[in-house]
C-alpha cells in the first residue's frame, strides 16, 4: 500500500487530526500534504484531491477515501493486525458507538472553542449549550474509563481515542475543568509523542485563519 494523507493546517484542523494521530499511533506508514485552508487558491488545490474540497483525504493509489472516520474504518480494515477498533465484540461496538456520537454532535464545542494548538487561556463565557457538551464528554469519557483495561478509553490506543483527540486539545487550550479521571485521561493523551508533535508542528505553521481566534 501507498498511503497518501492530505490534510489542513495542523493548527486548527481537527478532523485532520484524527486519522493522523490513529495513523501515526499505530505505526502505519504514510506519506503526508499539507494544505493551507481558507487561503488564496486553497479550494482549487484541494479540488485537486477531493471532489468533496475538503480535508483530509486519504489516497491509496488510485483509490481516494474522505470523511475521517470513513478513512479510520478503511485503516482498521487494511491492517487488521494493528487492532484499530478493540478486540472485544462489546468493547468494540461501545468504541464505534461514541465515535460516531462524536461525528455527529458537540456543535456547541466545535463553533464556540474552534482547535488552535497555540491558544493557551482560561475561557469563561460558557453558554447552557457548550456547558451540555462538556458534561456529556465528560460522562462519555467516564463510562469509557471505568470499564476500560488500559490508559485510554477501551484499554490500547483506538479509533474512538483518535475521535475525541481533538476535543482534548481544545480542553486543554481554553482550560476547560473536567473530573479528576478525565483529566489523568487527557494527561495520557497530551503526553503522546505524536500529539506533542501534531501540536509542535501547528504552532510553527505561519498561517492564520482569522475565524478560528478568539
Amino acid at each position: 500500500m501507498a498511503l497518501t494523507l492530505i490534510i489542513g493546517n495542523k493548527n486548527y484542523s481537527s478532523w485532520s487530526l484524527r486519522p493522523w494521530i490513529l495513523l501515526k499511533t499505530l505505526g502505519i506508514e504514510f506519506d503526508e500534504i499539507v494544505l493551507p485552508l481558507y487561503g488564496p487558491g486553497s479550494k482549487e488545490k484541494l479540488l485537486q484531491y477531493s471532489q468533496k474540497g475538503q480535508v483530509p483525504v486519504l489516497k491509496d493509489e488510485d483509490l481516494t477515501i474522505w470523511d475521517s472516520l470513513s478513512i479510520m474504518e478503511y485503516i482498521a480494515e487494511s491492517f487488521p493486525e494493528k487492532q484499530a477498533w478493540p478486540k472485544d465484540k462489546i468493547d468494540r461496538a461501545n468504541a464505534r458507538s461514541v465515535s460516531a456520537q462524536m461525528h455527529s454532535s458537540f456543535n456547541a464545542i466545535r463553533n464556540t472553542l474552534p482547535m488552535n494548538c497555540k491558544k493557551q487561556m482560561k475561557f469563561t463565557d460558557i453558554s447552557p449549550d457548550l456547558q451540555q457538551d462538556i458534561d456529556d464528554i465528560n460522562d462519555i469519557w467516564q463510562r469509557c474509563l471505568n470499564q476500560s483495561k488500559g490508559d485510554f478509553l477501551f484499554g490500547d490506543f483506538s479509533i474512538a481515542d483518535a475521535m475525541y483527540a481533538p476535543v482534548v486539545l481544545r480542553f486543554n487550550s481554553y482550560g476547560i475543568e473536567v473530573g479528576e479521571q478525565q483529566q489523568a485521561y487527557m494527561n495520557k493523551m497530551l503526553a503522546l509523542p505524536q500529539i506533542k508533535q501534531w501540536i509542535e508542528a501547528g504552532k510553527a505553521e505561519g498561517w492564520t485563519i482569522d475565524a478560528a481566534e478568539i
